[in-house]
């Protein structure tokens, strides 16, 4: 059956691409993610069914281990740690790549020039790429301090340690007998992940998480020249590339660069005097709210990762079919970086049903708020600061954002006054038509619905 493997592995690349273009529109995600299940499973068949398998017991041992750790996480994780998820899987991906780049070269440490060269860069990505998503998944969880962690002269420490590993990768290249070199290698790119997101921010996750894919798929594409596997490297290169792109696409959305994301320390409190004085805001309750909402004839809800950490999206659904049977026109704006990662927020609120057409981008929303009557933030914070667009000595500013301090009334839910993941403070609490509605957003938005009378659907 050996002679059917290069055509499966075309029929699987050619799903893996599809899978890719197919994933671009909600409307066509769910065939993108079962054609690339279908590729993946086509993949592992070839695999299996060709020469390179000489221990079938470890095989199966292995794919029962992983059966009985995926599916149970598949069903138990929460929408809203799948950034966390993401992260975890990145960590995965690259420690494989890096152990089957390490038994290669210790099984074969005499080989063509241009696979050492891809082992090299195999396990050195993959490694990084390991502590680096495992850092990041810290971060996500909060077990690690979301603020950046920085000392002196830290990003010329990160570079020599880099430097020093990368040296160490072509040193075992062109003298591959001197193997005691390799554990240094490695551990040297170990610490480098680690030491490379630490310094790093919340507010800087989804761009990085979107960068991890890109480290993590070129490891795998590395591996796929070095272990002569066509399909690897086109999957790894399809994976590492999106990635790319997708982090170029991020830091265009926060008009930052990949340097000033990766060594910036961006998300430090800020301590400007002119922060420091005690500036008043407005507060509101479930009532008040409620009786503005059922006013309105449009209202624009703009989510944010505070609606994740609440898990308030079902209940954001219902407060969208309350005021949709009264007439009321309901939009959802969408940030490119709102939550924890790419499109974090439209998956919250597919899990919730929201209608596909109601999730409008930020360059397609903004021109609507000036006409807008309420729009109710769900605990978005960075995305929604009108000094990005007004103070030049803002962190952020240049960062395009959601124009809501342009409608007539704008809501705000947040549980406290604190700054977001940018470390500073939001311009949009202080302002006249602002609204601050303090308390978690599952439950605020509960006494909101409840000081709505339900109103049943025209016939």
């Amino acid at each position: 059956m050996e002679h059917l493997v290069p055509y499966i592995y075309i029929v699987s690349a050619v799903l893996f691409i599809l899978s890719l273009k197919w994933m671009n529109s909600p409307v066509s995600a769910r065939r993108g993610v079962f054609a690339g299940e279908v590729g993946m499973l086509l993949a592992i068949t070839g695999t299996l069914i060709s020469h390179q398998v000489f221990n079938w017991q470890w095989i199966f041992a292995a794919f029962l281990i992983g059966t009985a750790v995926g599916i149970p996480i598949a069903y138990i994780m929460p929408m809203t740690a799948v950034p966390q998820r993401t992260a975890m899987s990145h960590a995965c991906g690259a420690l494989a790549a890096a152990l089957v780049g390490t038994a290669e070269f210790y099984a074969d440490p005499n080989r063509p020039k241009f696979i050492l060269v891809a082992l090299m860069i195999e396990t050195l990505l993959g490694f990084l790429t390991f502590t680096g998503s495992l850092m990041a998944m810290g971060k996500l969880q909060e077990v690690l301090p979301q603020r950046p962690i920085t000392y002196r002269n830290q990003n010329l420490i990160n570079f020599t340690l880099f430097v020093i590993a990368l040296g160490l990768g072509i040193r075992l290249i062109f003298v591959p007998e001197a193997m005691w070199m390799f554990p240094v290698f490695a551990g040297l790119a170990l610490l480098f992940g680690v030491l490379l997101i630490i310094p790093i921010g919340g507010a800087d996750m989804p761009t990085v998480i979107a960068l991890l894919n890109a480290y993590a798929g070129l490891s795998a594409c590395a591996m796929g020249f070095a272990l002569s596997n066509n399909l690897l490297i086109i999957a790894g290169a399809l994976d590492g590339s999106s990635g790319l792109i997708l982090s170029i696409i991020m830091c265009k959305a926060m008009n930052r660069s990949f340097t000033n994301v990766l060594f910036g320390a961006f998300g430090q409190i800020q301590t400007k005097a002119a922060h420091t004085e005690q500036r008043s805001h407005r507060s509101a309750s479930p009532e008040e709210a409620a009786s503005i909402l059922e006013a309105a004839s449009s209202v624009i809800i703009v989510p944010g990762y505070g609606l994740a950490v609440a898990q308030a999206q079902h209940k954001i659904r219902e407060l969208f079919d309350n005021l949709s049977r009264r007439g009321v026109d309901v939009k959802f704006a969408i940030h490119p970086v709102a939550g924890r990662m790419p499109g974090h927020m439209n998956v919250l609120l597919a899990e919730a049903d929201i209608p596909y057409d109601r999730l409008i981008e930020m360059d397609d929303i903004n021109s609507e708020f000036p006409q807008c009557d309420v729009v109710l933030v769900v605990g978005a914070n960075d995305v929604t600061n009108p000094a990005a667009r007004t103070d030049k000595t803002s962190p952020i500013y240049g960062m395009p954002i959601l124009d809501v301090d342009k409608a007539r009334t704008v809501m705000v839910i947040k549980r406290s006054m604190n700054p977001g993941f940018a470390g500073i403070d939001n311009d949009l609490y202080y302002l006249d038509r602002t609204l601050m509605l303090f308390g978690d957003a599952k439950a605020f938005v509960s006494e909101i619905l409840k000081e709505m009378p339900a109103v049943k659907a025209a016939a």
